[in-house]
């Protein structure tokens, strides 16, 4: 299963849709869905995709552990930039 397939996956799952994704992105849909003919998400889109949808992205280690990845905030200039 490829990770496009579990990004579906996962916008089915918690209500979401692709529009509203690709609004997240700053992307149109079509863009969005070549995004997905293509596979090519990095790590820091998917902990975008994650929060979207109102979940964590995370490495999960053989004891149990949890490592989650939290997406990166907006760059946002400040009064002096």
């Amino acid at each position: 299963m490829s990770i496009s397939d579990k990004v579906r996956g996962l916008l089915a799952l918690s209500g979401r849709r692709q529009l509203d994704l690709a609004e997240v992105f700053g992307m149109s849909k079509q863009t969005m869905n070549n995004k997905l003919k293509r596979d090519s998400w990095s790590g820091r889109d998917l902990a975008r995709v994650a929060e979207f949808c109102g979940c964590k992205l995370a490495f999960v280690l053989p004891d149990g552990q949890h490592i989650s990845i939290e997406p990166e905030p907006e760059n946002k200039k400040g009064p002096d930039e």
